[in-house]
């Protein structure tokens, strides 16, 4: 398996997974046009994709599913309740919707694609991991705390793309109104630098060689910022937690470098 983010931050979000010459994409969070060229210089175009997997409905993550929907008309995987938010906001999307209950697998191509629930304040969101060829990855973004389905859905993963959204006091000394900080900071909004660094440190824990830190605020974060506290809880944990282990932030407006699972 190969996974490279395409786009990540809080402006937009998108992630292709590869395997065998089957792709997928997680999310479609910026045009179609952004999402076009992305695929381009990977040497693909939209009508490659074998599917969509939505997380949640909101806009930095389907702001270009539309129009991918009326042009191409891939088969889109995400869970009911979001099912029903696509079909409210797209035309004719019920044609290519494949609802998927949070919990449940189901094969695509060579990949068995694993669902688990997201805490956070959409209508039914969820991550995905993949298996394929023996090896195990898992997306994991956009939650407000880490349950015991997030454990569960991540375990055995050898690459895991973690949120690392914010930085908590940078939110609570920031510009933001108060209940957009108390959005971001509660049970169904975002993981700080280190609820994600410790989600992530589990995660090596039981294997894991490859993380990347995703969805990082343009306002509350920096790559810099985030991976230095992921570094410290890693230390912290042990000197041996990150030997071997690549630790990385995926880029916000551009493709990630190709990561082998």
């Amino acid at each position: 398996m190969e996974l490279r983010t395409l786009f990540s931050g809080s402006s937009g979000n998108s992630t292709l997974i590869s395997h065998a010459g089957v792709h997928l994409m997680v999310d479609a969070g910026v045009s179609c046009r952004r999402l076009t060229l992305a695929l381009a210089d990977c040497g693909l175009d939209p009508q490659s994709l074998a599917g969509i997997l939505i997380t949640h409905e909101h806009s930095d993550h389907i702001a270009g599913l539309a129009t991918l929907t009326k042009k191409y008309h891939l088969p889109i995987y995400t869970s009911p309740g979001t099912a029903r938010q696509l079909a409210y906001r797209i035309a004719a999307v019920e044609d290519v919707l494949h609802p998927v209950a949070p919990g449940d697998s189901f094969a695509l191509g060579p990949f068995v694609v694993s669902t688990f629930p997201t805490p956070h304040d959409a209508a039914q969101s969820m991550g995905f991991a993949f298996e394929a060829g023996g090896r195990k990855a898992a997306v994991v973004t956009d939650l407000g705390y880490v349950t015991p389905e997030v454990l569960t859905g991540i375990s055995g993963a050898h690459l895991l793309v973690c949120e690392a959204n914010h930085d908590v006091d940078w939110v609570l000394s920031g510009p933001y109104p108060y209940y957009l900080k108390r959005r971001i900071l509660g049970e169904r909004g975002h993981l700080s630098n280190e609820a994600g660094a410790r989600l992530a440190l589990q995660c090596v824990e039981q294997g894991a060689h490859t993380i990347v830190l995703a969805h990082l605020s343009a306002e509350n974060n920096t790559p810099a910022h985030a991976l230095m506290t992921a570094e410290t809880i890693f230390h912290a944990a042990g000197a041996g937690a990150l030997r071997d282990v690549i630790l990385t932030a995926a880029p916000r407006n551009e493709a990630s470098p190709l990561y082998e699972v």
